[in-house]
């Protein structure tokens, strides 16, 4: 059926019957930072065509019947503009979003598995671990908020004379302050202060629960498979891709009820010690079965996380029954611990540091090893099918996975350390003796290595500069045979080449992830051998040291402890900014927009993907003017918008992608995406995606610090990228330009004549009667890269992709497409 289309077309008919003028649509849709359809359109009269105030297509008002009108548009294209700002960057509750980060980065480790034939076992082993990374991350916020409610406030601060008087609102938990109160017991004061984690899990379950509904719940466009389809090599293609309802919706159930447990052990665990020491049997058996139930729980709750992952291959609509049965069990096993810690023990005291608080040290400890056996796997992985240029040698998964780990202890400690000091009474002893003694040790030890951590970081950055520096003089002499026969201005010159040896260090990126997270792994590592070691924070351990030893002791564990709460202050300060400035919600937004373009496969309180929303509305928009008009498409994206673009093609059946043409400029797929994520961005995939559309062009510059060559080899490469675009357009002063032409970078790739150039390439290539029997090279027909002195004024530099559509007439003579109007 596609090939007798492709047929009709060529003989300059429409396969859907009638006639017509050549209509050509192109759908714009922004990178990241967003925008407004306004700006997009350079008109400030806009309408919605479809969509919602999330996501949706936007028109010039005066182009909104263009289809009735095809005589208008022979000569340029109906432009539209599909608006997915509001996915990321919305209301100011998004920048609530800022305390997932850790479980947006962790998601991340997920999707960098290597690409692995014929180990269905090994990929199966990486995605477990990374989930049970993913839940250990959960447990520890959760434990870190039963630290600040539990421990620090309601067991030291309230069971403390000094601290208690100080604070009027811990009156009547105090027993120094209401002596007999009811709420005074130890059993009581957890009871009342779990309600504050409980929240926070509760919190946790509703924002995954509704952001679900409001962005990852659009089903994909369904299609009929086809022969062909089988042989894509991307998952990317997979019907349920873009849809994990199910395995997010237990991961949600698994990850509620493992935060549910945590409190019920902070609340429960604790009378059931004091119970075995009081001796008190009734009570003391009860305290044995419900740390019994507690195990049991946990045991479930890994069970649930380790079973299997993603269905992509089918719509996966059917739910667990764990969904709904965890979560309120775990809730059920809260209530009875706090009815069983509220009961009568008028001999219980308070004092020290709340039992369990090794908890933390052994988080750490679990975290340590699951990203050792991480790593072990994706070296397994990637040994057996090495990827050329995959990042780390396969070992980028459990880099990130360990900096998600990093991530989450400065800010669980970050806020332990802040609580602490602030509560803290200077060691003045309570009515019963007590002293408020802080956060546990480990979290201490944590805290001092990170002044080691930036020192490293520090070196780090000194050797990233001078080797910026050392190819800024390499690009110099490139300059001047870039733009031989121009007078020259060393000023200008070395303005250009550092930009572009600026531009280089994107792909020193994964040297710094590595060294970080090795080093991180390793003084993580040390802290925990001393907190449990010396059971003393650092400067007491190194008391009767050398003076040296004892002296870098108090300096790290000071600073570190200053370090860690100037960083928590900075994070709620970011985001205070954030929920009130629009323009700071937007740089958080553009964080989002790469950390949460890939599905919640790993954990399912991370940020929600906005591409399960935003690749489904471009696939049916795509699917639907193709069907209505039985025309071909031209697809150009920039930034992150060629991520989308793609994903977008991979989506429509190989018959529809046969009638595709791809332009891509600043494009990260291979820079970025084909390293970092191999497994489903790799040279093969690519590959495959170059065979399957019509032709694909890619333009790049040097001075672009994202975008880059899409690098395929033998001669698929030069077929795809285009020779490196010149960037500035003009060197000098000139007639046509007298003022300095500026330095582009990422942005305005539209200035360039080139881009309008390939552009119309492509747009002719594809009109009926054009021919395409030299298949997929497209490359001969392309200009060369050479910049001329004047271009035409490019759009807004935040990315787009372009769309064009054309409804073939019988006698319908084809148009060049323009760069003016319709370049948005």
């Amino acid at each position: 059926m596609g090939r007798a289309k492709d047929t009709a077309e060529q003989r300059g008919q429409n396969p859907a019957g009638g006639s017509g003028d050549r209509v050509a649509l192109e759908l714009l849709v922004h990178g990241v930072g967003g925008t407004t359809p306004q700006e997009m359109l350079n008109d400030p009269s806009t309408v919605r065509i479809t969509g919602d105030k999330t996501a949706a297509v936007h028109r010039r008002a005066d182009d909104a019947d263009a289809e009735k009108r095809p005589q208008d548009y022979a000569d340029e294209p109906v432009a539209e503009a599909y608006v997915w700002s509001n996915l990321t960057s919305g209301n100011g509750a998004r920048a609530l979003w800022l305390l997932l980060l850790p479980f947006m980065v962790v998601n991340l480790a997920h999707w960098m598995r290597p690409t692995a034939d014929g180990m269905r076992r090994a990929v199966r082993a990486y995605g477990t671990l990374v989930r049970l990374v993913a839940l250990t991350l959960t447990v520890l916020l959760v434990a870190a908020a039963c630290e600040v409610a539990l421990d620090l406030t309601a067991w030291q601060c309230a069971g403390t004379r000094a601290c208690a008087e100080e604070r009027a609102w811990l009156g009547f938990l105090a027993p120094s302050e209401t002596p007999g109160g009811w709420w005074t017991q130890p059993g009581r004061r957890l009871a009342l202060a779990s309600l504050a984690p409980a929240a926070l899990t509760a919190l946790l379950w509703y924002l995954s629960q509704r952001t679900w509904s409001a962005y990852e719940s659009q089903q994909p466009l369904p299609h009929q498979s086809e022969p062909e389809e089988d042989g894509s090599r991307s998952a990317l293609s997979r019907p349920g891709f873009w849809y994990g309802r199910r395995l997010v919706a237990r991961l949600r159930a698994a990850h509620t009820a493992a935060g549910l447990l945590t409190v019920a052990a902070s609340v429960g665990t604790s009378a059931a010690r004091h119970d075995r020491t009081a001796g008190d049997g009734a009570l003391h058996v009860f305290g044995i079965a419900l740390e019994a139930v507690l195990a049991l729980g946990a045991v479930i709750v890994v069970t649930v996380v380790c079973r299997r992952g993603r269905s992509e291959s089918t719509l996966d609509e059917h739910l667990d029954r764990a969904v709904k049965v965890l979560p309120l069990s775990a809730l059920a096993v809260l209530g009875v611990a706090i009815v069983y810690a509220s009961w009568d023990r008028p001999d219980w005291r308070s004092g020290g540091r709340l039992p369990g608080d090794e908890t933390f040290g052994v988080i750490a400890l679990v975290q340590g090893l699951l990203v050792l056996a991480l790593a072990g796997f994706a070296y397994a992985l990637h040994r057996r099918s090495a990827v050329p240029g995959t990042v780390l040698g396969g070992l980028g998964g459990p880099a990130v996975a360990m900096l998600a780990c990093a991530l989450g202890g400065v800010m669980s400690g970050g806020v332990a350390q802040r609580v602490g000091d602030w509560l803290d009474d200077g060691g003045t002893p309570g009515a019963d003796g007590s002293v408020f003694l802080g956060p546990p040790v480990v979290l201490t030890w944590q805290s001092a290595v990170i002044p080691v951590l930036l020192v490293a970081v520090l070196l780090l950055a000194v050797v990233l500069v001078m080797r910026a520096r050392r190819r800024s003089r390499l690009e110099v002499a490139r300059v001047h045979r870039d733009y031989a026969g121009e007078r020259p201005d060393p000023e200008r010159t070395r303005r250009i080449a550092n930009t572009r040896a600026l531009a280089a260090l994107t792909d020193r990126a994964p040297v710094i992830v590595g060294i970080v997270s090795a080093l991180t792994l390793l003084l993580g590592a040390a802290a925990l051998v001393g907190a449990w070691g010396t059971r003393q924070v650092p400067s007491e351990a190194a008391e009767g040291t050398p003076a040296f030893v004892e002296g870098v002791a108090d300096t790290t564990q000071a600073l570190g402890s200053w370090l860690i709460g100037f960083g928590f202050i900075l994070f709620v300060t970011w985001g205070r900014r954030a929920y009130r400035d629009p323009s700071a919600r937007r740089t958080i937004g553009i964080l989002w927009d790469v950390g949460t373009f890939w599905p919640r496969a790993a954990h399912p309180f991370a940020p929600p993907c906005y591409a399960e929303r935003a690749v489904p509305d471009l696939t049916w928009r795509m699917a639907t003017w193709t069907r209505q008009t039985g025309g071909r498409l031209v697809i150009s994206g920039h930034s992150q918008g060629s991520v989308l673009a793609a994903s977008a093609l991979w989506q429509l059946s190989p018959s529809v992608r046969r009638r595709v043409a791809l332009l891509t400029y600043g494009s990260p797929l291979q820079r970025l995406y084909g390293r970092w994520f191999p497994a489903h961005f790799g040279p093969a995939a690519l590959m495959s995606l170059h065979r399957e559309v019509d032709c694909w062009r890619n333009l790049h510059r040097p001075t672009d610090p994202i975008g880059g060559p899409i690098g395929l080899p033998g001669a698929c490469g030069p077929d795809v990228d285009h020779a490196p675009l010149k960037d500035p357009l003009a060197y000098g002063r000139t007639e046509s330009q007298p003022l300095p032409a500026p330095i582009l970078g990422h942005g305005d790739y539209q200035a360039d004549p080139v881009f309008a150039d390939v552009r119309g390439t492509l747009l002719a290539r594809l009109r009926p009667g054009a021919d395409r029997d030299n298949g997929h090279d497209c490359a001969g027909d392309a200009p060369a890269a050479e910049p001329r002195t004047t271009g035409l004024p490019g759009p807004r530099g935040d990315g787009a992709v372009t769309v064009a559509a054309d409804a073939a007439g019988p006698d319908a003579e084809a148009g060049q497409g323009s760069s003016g109007r319709s370049s948005g």
